[in-house]
């Protein structure tokens, strides 16, 4: 197996980072790992240390995925504020169709850690703030675009798309509206204007 792992590592991480994010770190037991990854505890605890070691390794990879969405809205779109709304609705679609879970992962795990776990919960947190300061340079750069004015600020601007970003994934969860939701993502970004 390990030989199939330092091969297929990624691809280990990112089935964990699914089933992780599905069903959450508590819920997640070693017997639903080995099978939903096909790696029997004893290789995953010599590849990544303990179920801990793998979760956080799992938040990592939610926390790529979701700069390179970000990254890939900004190629996408012709300026940074229609980037950033293009990511609010891609993510929000994304989690009620198909994603595994409509939550964001890093925003379950902060639910559901405690201190217990604090390491994790303090990771989890770490990269909510690494989103929050990718979301405020893009915003950033809309005010040096002109499209946001120039004396709010890009950071309390960040924390408030990321606050109201998880009231629409949960609302979209709830709606049977796709319209609704795309109503209040307008109304989230006319308020910033």
């Amino acid at each position: 197996m390990a030989n199939k792992l330092k091969h297929d590592r990624q691809l280990v991480i990112n089935q964990a980072t699914n089933l992780f994010w599905e069903k959450g770190f508590h819920a997640t037991s070693m017997r639903n790992l080995q099978d939903h990854i096909d790696m029997r505890p004893g290789s995953i605890y010599a590849a990544f240390g303990s179920k801990e070691g793998l979760f956080k390794e799992t938040l990592q990879c939610y926390a790529d995925g979701s700069l390179k969405r970000l990254q890939a809205s900004v190629e996408a779109t012709p300026s940074p504020l229609a980037a950033m709304k293009h990511f609010v609705k891609l993510v929000v679609q994304q989690g009620k169709n198909q994603a595994p879970n409509e939550m964001c992962m890093l925003v379950k795990t902060v639910s559901e850690l405690t201190e217990e776990n604090e390491e994790l919960l303090e990771e989890s947190k770490r990269l909510l703030k690494v989103m929050e300061n990718a979301f405020a340079d893009l915003l950033s750069q809309a005010q040096q675009a002109g499209e946001i004015d120039s004396s709010k600020d890009p950071q309390r601007l960040a924390r408030l798309i990321q606050m109201q970003l998880i009231g629409l994934r949960l609302y979209a969860r709830t709606s049977n509206s796709e319209n609704s939701v795309n109503d209040l993502i307008d109304d989230l970004f006319n308020c910033l204007k």
